[in-house]
């Protein structure tokens, strides 16, 4: 259903404004007693209503597009019906105010019973107008309200099935967070036994170098030679067993 906010019903407050002061100036004119004055006043009302007959001739015209695609302008066959009644309701007060002040130019007061009778008209619609207008306007509301309730709930629905669904998500992510971190701590401690190892091999190294470089000093020349060979031996097989085990 349509809103407060609708285009057509900013126009109509617009319009029914007009038509409100064309009546009040038709009282005026009514009761002028003075022949200027109510010269004066004819002038005002009969250009009143030619304004107001043109913008109800352009909301009329804005009715026609939206009957064309009501979907598209949200609105159903019974709020159009009611918009071609109430434009039709004005098109009648102005109409009913422009024959009266048209039929008082030149007449004497034998037509004050006849001005009478449409003045009598003129105040009818309103009336009939207004309870329609008000009853039109309350169910509007009350559509709407009970519209823009419907939509916070399922609002509300889909964002607490998105927060469920971001809470799995950060669970994943929490748990493959941990994996990694447990896999870091295992390679990490990978690494300090591979390095104490290196360590450890290399002080042994550096004492069996030692060793024989004693022994190369006391030894003679084939005797170093073949220690030499003897250590080259033992170096490939320690390289051996440090790497391949």
């Amino acid at each position: 259903m349509p809103s407060a906010q609708d285009p057509f019903y900013v126009v109509k407050e617009e319009i029914q404004e007009s038509i409100d002061k064309l009546q009040s100036t038709f009282r005026q004119w009514e009761k002028a007693a003075d022949a200027g004055e109510q010269s004066n006043l004819s002038k005002e009302v009969l250009t009143s209503c030619e304004s107001i007959e043109w913008q109800v001739d352009e909301l009329d015209k804005a009715i026609s597009v939206a009957s064309r695609d009501p979907s598209w302008y949200s609105i159903d066959e019974v709020e159009l019906e009611n918009r071609r009644r109430w434009t039709s309701d004005a098109r009648t007060q102005v109409s009913t105010a422009k024959k009266a002040v048209e039929a008082g130019k030149g007449s004497n007061i034998a037509n004050n019973a006849s001005l009478n009778g449409m003045h009598r008209e003129l105040m009818r619609l309103p009336n009939s107008h207004q309870t329609t207008s008000a009853q039109n306007a309350t169910q509007h509301n009350d559509d709407f309200i009970e519209s823009e309730s419907d939509r916070q709930m399922l609002l509300i629905k889909r964002q607490d099935e998105e927060l469920d669904e971001l809470s799995i998500s950060v669970q994943r992510i929490g748990g493959v967070g941990l994996t990694i971190h447990e896999e870091l701590l295992a390679q990490e401690k990978i690494i300090d036994e591979l390095g104490n190892e290196m360590d450890s091999t290399s002080n042994r190294l550096d004492f069996v170098q030692k060793k024989v470089a004693m022994v190369m000093k006391k030894a003679s020349a084939k005797g170093q030679i073949m220690m030499i060979l003897g250590l080259l031996a033992l170096f490939i097989l320690l390289f051996i067993l440090v790497f391949f085990t």
